[in-house]
């Protein structure tokens, strides 16, 4: 470490266990993303005090109470023109500035190596170990530093129906069956509502959602493309991440027709994915109500600088009026790590994110006959249990919450909420020209952004942060009390019952009581 320089905080990686590849392009372009300290901290709203005397800020006093100090910027453009980087961006809301140079230029300004790995499908990617290094002088304002490797962090919670998931096909609904199975308010549509899609690979066609919505005898609604750092609309094949955005759009335009679909194309990247979610939180175009995620990864993946900045990400949108949802996994308690341990993904573990579960879902008709747990197997299963980064918050003190199953400690609760996600019950789609039954808690989180964009319509103003209201009135949920999230990799894992569990939550909207809340 050069002379003056300290480690960022955590943002420390371990080598890849990857095949390392030699002959990386040292004079190869690419851009970081720094992100600062806000100017006041933000509020928790978390904390029930902090929720009842807040008051939902507008984008300009956002900005000005939390946004980032001139001062902190003018220090990181000083310092990047002393190293020879130049400046792309810079975002004050976001508290975010943009610096590019080649690798060999970033390596030594930051203390890092860079190489070239080769995953197991053979995909190369830019990694790296160890910390980050940054002048000791910035060591309070810089928050995180993200771009240097371009290693993909995060996969969509989708699943195609399989004979290998399950032996039949029980049931199959279209989207707006499932709104009216589960109440969502008749009245409403989501008019003057945008919702706020992310994905980080794939891509949709006009034609499809054209020919979607004309064979459920609804309007096409409006879908717009935005581009982040340089990810873009790139359609390809049905089993692509085509199925994660045809079904993100397919479900929320089919629960709240008449709200404009905003879809943030971005690199899968820890950058990608963070700069996609604050440029959908910020965008003074389009202006969210609502975001829906699908993408994600276990806690355990991600680095304690990444968390940090997403999860500020998410408390900046809570403090706006955003509401958040993100599925919450679909491999079960051990979110698909083979460590024998219990693990819940993120983003869903946020506790400013709304974490949407998974159920199988048995109906006659509109009525509901039996809804359970979603376990098919250990890689067909509803995500859920015991955040081991993020704290227990104020919202879930009487909710009973378990220690967690593997370290015996009590955190943030997964999911808060759940709706159909079995693909043997799964949803009706779309994708590349073909019909497609898909499941996943995938299909959950833009399903319950469109009950919330239903739900803003007709409150005449958005719910945004409505962890509160949701945990004082549980009633607005329909308990499901049956089935486990357990794999039999670990043995370990939770079982629905009673009130709160960490396989469905607080249960399953009833939509109409959601408007009252």
């Amino acid at each position: 470490m050069s002379p003056g320089y300290v480690e960022l905080k955590g943002s420390h990686k371990s080598a890849s266990r990857n095949e390392k590849i030699r002959g990386i392009n040292k004079g190869e372009p690419i851009s970081l993303s720094v992100c600062l300290r806000p100017r006041t901290p933000l509020p928790d709203l978390t904390e029930v005090g902090q929720y009842k005397k807040f008051k939902t800020l507008l984008p300009r006093q956002y900005q000005s109470k939390h946004g980032a100090l001139a001062s902190d910027i003018e220090k990181v453009i000083k310092f990047a023109h002393h190293s020879g980087l130049s400046i792309s961006k810079i975002g004050v809301a976001q508290r975010t500035v943009e610096l590019r140079g080649t690798i060999a230029q970033h390596e030594k300004v930051f203390g890092v190596e860079l190489e070239n790995y080769s995953s197991a499908n053979g995909q190369i990617f830019r990694g790296r170990s160890g910390p980050i290094c940054i002048p000791k002088e910035l060591e309070n304002i810089i928050h995180g530093i993200f771009g240097l490797d371009n290693r993909p962090i995060a996969t969509p919670k989708f699943q195609l129906f399989r004979p290998s998931l399950s032996k039949d096909l029980m049931n199959s609904y279209y989207p707006n069956q499932l709104a009216d199975i589960y109440d969502f308010p008749s009245s409403t549509s989501g008019k003057k509502q945008c919702i706020g899609i992310i994905e980080l690979a794939g891509g949709y066609r006009e034609q499809d959602i054209s020919n979607y919505f004309s064979n459920l005898g609804m309007k096409t609604p409006e879908v717009v493309a935005v581009s982040v750092d340089g990810g873009v609309n790139d359609p390809s094949s049905p089993d692509s991440a085509d199925g994660e955005v045809m079904l993100d759009i397919e479900v929320a335009g089919a629960v709240a027709p008449d709200a404009l679909l905003a879809v943030y194309f971005a690199p899968n990247t820890d950058k990608g994915f963070l700069d996609a979610i604050n440029t959908a939180i910020h965008d003074s175009k389009n202006k969210p109500d609502v975001l829906s995620i699908s993408w994600g990864a276990s806690e355990s993946d991600w680095t304690s600088q990444s968390l940090d900045a997403f999860n500020s990400a998410f408390q900046a949108a809570a403090s706006l009026g955003i509401t958040v949802c993100a599925a919450a996994g679909d491999r079960g308690s051990s979110d698909g790590v083979s460590d024998g341990l219990a693990h819940v993904d993120f983003p869903a573990s946020s506790p400013y994110v709304l974490a949407c579960g998974g159920t199988r879902l048995m109906t006659l008709g509109n009525t509901i006959e039996t809804e359970t747990v979603w376990h098919e197997s250990a890689d067909s299963a509803t995500g859920g249990g015991v955040s081991s980064v993020f704290d227990l918050p104020s919202y879930q003190q009487n909710a009973n919450v378990p220690m967690s199953v593997s370290s015996n400690s009590k955190g943030r609760g997964v999911p808060d909420v759940a709706a159909d996600a079995d693909p043997a019950t799964g949803y009706k789609v779309l994708v590349d020209g073909n019909q497609l039954v898909i499941g996943g808690t995938s299909a959950v989180a833009p399903l319950i952004a469109g009950l919330i964009a239903r739900i803003n319509e007709g409150q005449g103003k958005n719910a945004g942060f409505i962890h509160n209201e949701l945990y004082n009135n549980s009633s607005a949920c329909r308990d499901i009390v049956s089935g486990n999230n357990i794999t039999t990799s670990t043995n370990k894992g939770y079982t629905a019952g009673k009130g709160w569990d960490a396989c469905t939550g607080l249960g399953v909207p009833i939509g109409s009581k959601w408007l009252n809340l």
